[in-house]
C-alpha cells in the first residue's frame, strides 16, 4: 500500500547513483567507440581545429589515438602520442570512483570538496605542457 511519505533511502541510493553510472555509460561508449574505430585513419575523426588553424599541437593532439592504443593494448605507443591523457585515466577513474561512493552515501557533489588551487595545478600544467610540447626541446611530446 502506498502512502504518501517520500521514497525511501533505498530508492535516493538509487536515484543519487543515476550521474556517476551514467557518466560511466558514456565514458565506456566514447572508448568503446574510440577502440573500434581507429583514429589513425584519415576521415573518421575530424582535425584539430588548433592543429588545422595554427600547425602546433594542443594538448589534446594525439588524445583519441593514445586511447585506441591502450584499447589494444599498446600503452608504450599510448604514452608516446599523448602522456598527459595516458595518465588522466586513473585519476579520472579515482575521482569517479570518489564521486559513486559520496553519492551512494548522500554526500555533498565532488565539485564542492575539490580544492580550487588543484585546478589551477592542473590548468598550469595543462598550459605548460602546450607549450613545451610545441618548442624543439620537446617534440618527443608530440603526437
Amino acid at each position: 500500500m502506498v502512502t504518501g511519505k517520500t521514497a525511501g533511502p533505498r530508492a535516493s541510493r538509487a536515484r543519487a547513483m543515476l550521474a556517476p553510472l551514467g557518466t560511466a555509460l558514456a565514458a565506456g561508449a566514447a572508448v568503446a567507440f574510440v577502440g573500434a574505430v581507429d583514429p589513425n585513419e584519415p576521415g573518421h575523426y575530424p582535425t584539430c581545429p588548433f592543429l588545422a588553424l595554427t600547425g602546433l599541437y594542443c594538448p589534446g593532439c594525439g588524445g583519441l589515438r593514445a586511447v585506441h592504443a591502450l584499447v589494444h593494448g599498446d600503452p608504450a605507443t599510448a604514452v608516446g602520442l599523448n602522456p598527459v591523457v595516458v595518465v588522466m585515466i586513473p585519476v579520472l577513474a579515482v575521482f569517479w570512483a570518489y564521486w559513486a561512493l559520496r553519492s551512494w552515501r548522500g554526500g555533498p557533489p565532488i565539485g564542492k570538496s575539490v580544492r580550487p588551487v588543484y585546478v589551477w595545478l592542473f590548468l598550469a600544467l595543462m598550459i605548460v605542457f602546450w607549450i613545451v610540447r610545441n618548442l624543439p626541446f620537446g617534440e618527443f611530446l608530440a603526437p
